[in-house]
Formats: structure tokens, C-alpha cells, sequence
């Protein structure tokens, strides 16, 4: 399985950029990452022209540069290689995307900032165009790993996130939780009780949830969790549970199946990644 040797993470001068740059901080010491690149693009476009005098009188560039190497020389304590990234270009997507092709970055780090802070980079075209795994931190993310999750719909492409999490789980011990999100068809409903319909889905979940760990070789987790969807979607249902249980990490691959009943983890991923979310994110490509 591949390892995460080169880390990316976006910076933009917001107030989320000490809080990544901590948490790129734990995760390139604990995933032993070989090299840490920190990205900054500079919009000039987005200043007024009323200050073009004044900025043509200093080195931007090198302003921005002495500031962030300043803030991750005090709160960057990994032993890992660094460098900050200083660039101008009007599409920030793009840039990313050329520097994670260029320096073969494994893994991308971006803030998910709350609807009033902005969207900073956290776009759904980053995630399409991105070939590295990436993952989203919100400013009130702890920086810990004690409980995983990983939503899966049991099928072959969303093995890549057990695959991905098991080194790490070798280095790091934390409790593992599977999550598969259901609904009941809705063609059962006005034929079949739906307590009845609720358990013999479970069953038969639990059934194809046995054989997905055992065909993909993949060690069983701490937890294997079957949550019924109710009234809501199951995006409002992951949300949900992620807001009331905290939990350190989340964990979805870029694509899943199309099972009727299945959690749909393609179109959950973007869903989610788009939301304002209190755990970081991470998407397995």
C-alpha cells in the first residue's frame, strides 16, 4: 500500500493556518512523512487598486514568505523536511493541483472553514481534480487520533479506505469504527412492516459485511456499525452522528458502489466535503 511521504498543505493567511499547520505538524510525525509543502497563492487580482502604488513598492512575495515560515518555525515541531510554496495564480484549484503533480504529494491538507469565514479552498473541484488523498480540518478539529471512522457501502472501491488506514493503524492505536447508512427501499414500504424490514436488512448487511472483510483480506474493526437512516438522507444522517459522537477522523473513498441500500459513498463524499463539518475529513482516492 502506498505511503504518505510528501504532504501538501494549503495556506491562506486566514486564521485556520496556525491550527493546519499543528495538525500537518502530528500527522507528518506520525505518518513518518518524508517531506511537508506548504502552499500559498497570492491573488492579486482580488486588491483593490486603490493600494497598486503601495504594492509595487514592496516584495509581496517575500513579505508573505518571511510570515509563514515565521509561524511554522513556532508550531511546526515534526522532524520532517519543509518548504513554503509562494505563487500568483487567479484559479487556486489549479495551482494545487500543479504542485501535488509536481512534488508527487500523497497526501493534500486543506481547512474547511465555517460559511462565514469563506470558502477558503475547500471546493468540490479540488476534489475532482486532485490524484492525491486529501483531507479537509476544521479550526475546532482536535489534534489526536483515539477513534476512526470509515463509511463504507461494502463494495470493491471503498476497500481502499481500510487498505490506506491500516499502516496507519499499525503505527498509531485508535479504535476503528466501520459505518454503513441505510434506508429501506422504498418499494417494501407499504408491504412489509418496517421493523421487520429494518432487521432483516441488518441481517443480510451483517451477512455482506462479513464477506467484504474476508474477500478483500482486510483486518476487522474495533466497531461495525449498521445505522438506519430514519427520515433523514444519509448525508443528514452521517452529519448527524459526526456532530453528536466528535469523532477524530473520518474516513470515505472517492467512489463506491450503487447498491440500493448501500450508504453511496461516491455521492456521499462530495456531499460531505462540501459541508462545514466539527471532524476532519479525509478522502481516499
Amino acid at each position: 500500500m502506498e505511503t504518505v511521504k510528501n504532504i501538501l498543505v494549503a495556506l491562506d493567511l486566514s486564521s485556520i493556518d496556525n491550527h493546519l499547520i499543528e495538525y500537518s505538524s502530528f500527522l507528518a510525525e506520525k505518518l513518518e512523512a518524508e517531506n511537508v509543502y506548504f502552499v500559498h497563492n497570492i491573488k492579486k487580482y482580488e486588491i483593490s487598486e486603490l493600494f497598486e502604488e503601495e504594492l509595487n513598492k514592496i516584495n509581496l512575495d517575500q513579505l508573505i514568505g518571511d510570515e509563514l515560515n515565521e509561524k511554522i518555525e513556532q508550531r511546526f515541531t515534526a522532524k520532517v523536511n519543509w518548504e513554503v510554496l509562494i505563487s500568483e495564480d487567479s484559479n487556486t484549484e489549479s495551482l494545487i493541483d500543479y504542485v501535488a503533480n509536481k512534488y508527487r504529494i500523497n497526501l493534500t491538507i486543506v481547512g474547511n472553514k465555517e460559511p462565514k469565514a469563506g470558502t477558503g479552498v475547500l471546493t468540490g473541484k479540488l476534489l475532482r481534480l486532485l490524484k492525491s488523498h486529501i483531507i479537509t480540518v476544521p479550526q475546532t478539529a482536535s489534534i489526536k487520533l483515539d477513534e476512526v471512522w470509515i463509511g463504507t457501502d461494502f463494495s470493491g472501491p471503498s476497500k481502499k479506505s481500510f487498505q490506506f488506514i491500516e499502516p496507519i493503524r499499525n503505527k498509531i492505536k485508535f479504535q476503528l469504527n466501520s459505518l454503513h447508512i441505510y434506508h429501506v427501499p422504498i418499494q417494501f414500504s407499504p408491504y412489509v412492516p418496517k421493523d421487520d424490514a429494518v432487521g432483516k436488512i441488518e441481517k443480510h448487511l451483517q451477512q455482506k459485511s462479513s464477506k467484504f472483510f474476508k474477500k478483500f483480506l482486510i483486518n476487522t474493526p474495533d466497531k461495525n456499525e449498521m445505522i438506519y437512516a430514519k427520515d433523514k438522507s444519509v448525508s443528514e444522517r452521517f452529519l448527524f452522528e459526526i456532530e453528536k459522537r466528535h469523532p477524530d477522523l473520518v474516513v470515505l473513498s472517492d467512489k463506491g458502489g450503487n447498491n440500493i441500500s448501500s450508504l453511496l459513498i461516491g455521492s456521499l463524499t462530495e456531499e460531505l466535503f462540501n459541508e462545514s463539518l466539527k471532524s476532519p475529513l479525509l478522502i481516499v482516492k
